[in-house]
This record gives structure tokens, sequence and C-alpha cells, in this order.
């Protein structure tokens, strides 16, 4: 005889929980890949349509592909040519411009024939990149007492320089306006004791002698003088401040500077091509006092000299 076990009692929400958890968990996915593609599309289009909007800022590009170092050679160069004339030799002026024209240009480029100019002093000063291939370059120069700046517009092709057009003389502008210095705090004492010390330096830093130089500088330190390249005509001014046994002091001497000038025969003695020169300048020197003594630990250009 067969006994029929007793089935378990149904549970109508067996598993009924876990399934709406699932659908939720679907369902949010389901959005969050909308959400994904709806953004894909969209951000394209919105940067299409940003790019014809006013006042969008564009990226530009780096590198131009231009070369600019190669231009600012090739502008000085033809600048050297374009401001150098002599009425009296034009032709000079023009075999000189004929490397930098396109062909078919005037020969004289621009100048009229007559008067003398001498410029040099050429040096790059900017560049305004068009492309690739166009630039206009600007250099200074100095004639006589006159700064200029000269605008020169250069087409570059097949790894060549060409002046595209007319260039244009600029004014440089004169100098900067100092400020008036302030008086700087003097000790009178420590200048006194340093102005011996500080001439035998000098004499001694223009003959280049180094065992006379290790007599004026700290121990361990080494200079090099001017090998007697210069004569110390003159220390003009000893400034040092208050302070202790360091000191930054600044002095203001003159050079004697040998002429380069030969004599000619007919030079007299008062020939002022014939004298030495005098330049003054002006230093910066640390010091140190050991004992009784200043010495010098390094020397370099004054920032700025009262004197």
């Amino acid at each position: 005889m067969r006994v029929r076990g007793r089935s378990a009692p149904r549970r109508g929400w067996s598993g009924g929980g876990g399934r709406w958890l699932v659908w939720l968990g679907r369902a949010v996915l389901w959005a969050v890949i909308i959400v994904i593609v709806v953004n894909g599309v969209r951000a394209p289009i919105e940067r299409f349509a940003a790019g014809d909007q006013p006042g969008q800022t564009a990226v530009t590009p780096t590198g131009s592909g231009f070369p600019e170092t190669e231009a600012a050679a090739f502008a000085g160069q033809f600048a050297a040519a374009y401001l150098n004339f002599d009425g009296a030799r034009p032709d000079d002026r023009a075999d000189r411009l004929a490397p930098f024209l396109p062909e078919g240009a005037e020969r004289q480029f621009g100048w009229n024939g007559f008067g003398k100019m001498s410029t040099g002093g050429i040096q790059f000063s900017g560049i305004d990149i068009g492309d690739a291939q166009n630039a206009v370059v600007t250099v200074v120069a100095q004639s006589g007492a006159q700064r200029w700046k000269l605008s020169v517009p250069v087409h570059y092709a097949d790894g060549r320089f060409v002046v595209s057009g007319q260039p244009a003389l600029l004014p440089a502008g004169g100098p900067a306006g100092l400020p008036q210095a302030a008086e700087p705090e003097r000790d009178d004492v420590t200048e006194s004791e340093l102005r011996p010390q500080l001439e035998g330096f000098f004499k001694a830093f223009a003959a280049g002698d180094a065992t006379q130089l290790q007599r004026f500088v700290v121990q361990g330190i080494t200079l090099d003088g001017f090998g007697g390249k210069v004569t110390l005509a003159e220390l003009k001014s000893v400034i040092a401040p208050p302070g202790g046994t360091s000191r930054d002091v600044t002095a203001v001497v003159v050079w004697g500077v040998p002429t380069s000038a030969t004599p000619s025969p007919a030079a007299t003695s008062t020939d002022p091509t014939g004298q030495p020169a005098g330049l003054e300048q002006a230093y910066r020197l640390s010091m140190e006092k050991q004992g009784d003594n200043w010495y010098v630990k390094s020397i370099s250009g004054a920032t700025r000299s009262v004197g």
C-alpha cells in the first residue's frame, strides 16, 4: 500500500519581491543607456551649431609652419640694404637689393635716388604671421641719433623668401622715463676705508694680474681680470651702505681704453683720435671684512649707480 506524502503548502508570493527588483534594475539600466545615446548624438550637433554663433573663440592652431628664424634673418639683411643709400652711388644699393625683390620689381624699390642715409644696429623686433607662407617681420635699426622700426612683408615658398610688398618705416620711440632714485644711506667711515683697498683692486683687475688680485679678494675666490686691455684712470666714487662685516658696495670707475686708430702722418699730440678713451662704469661688489681689511667676494654690473 503506497502512502502519499503531504505536499508542502504553496506560497503565493515566493520570489515575487526578487522579480520586482530585477524589473526595476532593468528599467534603470535602460534609462542610463537612453541618456548616454541622447547625449552622444546631441553633443556633436551642439558643437556644430556653436561654431556658427558670433562671439565664439576659435582655437588657434599651434605651429603655423612658417620659418620664423629664417624670415627674421632675411628681413634683417633686406633692411641693411634698404636703409643704406648714397645718391652718388645709386647702383650700389640696387645691386644689394636685387636678391630680396620679386622679379620685375623696380630696382630702387621706392627710393628716388637722392640723399644719403647710413643705418646700422639692425635687430629683429617681432613677427606677425599670416599663414604658412606669409608674414610681416619687424626689425629695429639706428641711423645717427634716430631709431627706426621697419616692417617688411615677406613671402616664403620652396625654401626661399622674397619681399612681397613695400616695407613700412615706423618710429621706434625714445627712451623710457626713469624715476628719480632715492638718495641711499651711506657709511662715510667705511667708504674711506674702502677707497684705497678698491683702488688697488681695480688696478689689479685691469692688469689681470692673478697674484695681485689675490691680495684683494676673499680666500678661495678667483676673478679674471682684463689682462691689460684697460687701465684704471680714476676711482670716481665708492658708495657703502651701513651694515656689518658683509656689504654690497657700488663703485664707479673710469677705464682708460687704448685707441685703435692708426695715427695719420699729420696727426699731432692734441689729436683726439690718438688719445686713450675714458669710459665710466658702475660695479656692484660683494665685500667682506676680515680683520682690518675689506676683501672682494664677487663683482658684477650695478643695477643703478648713484654718484
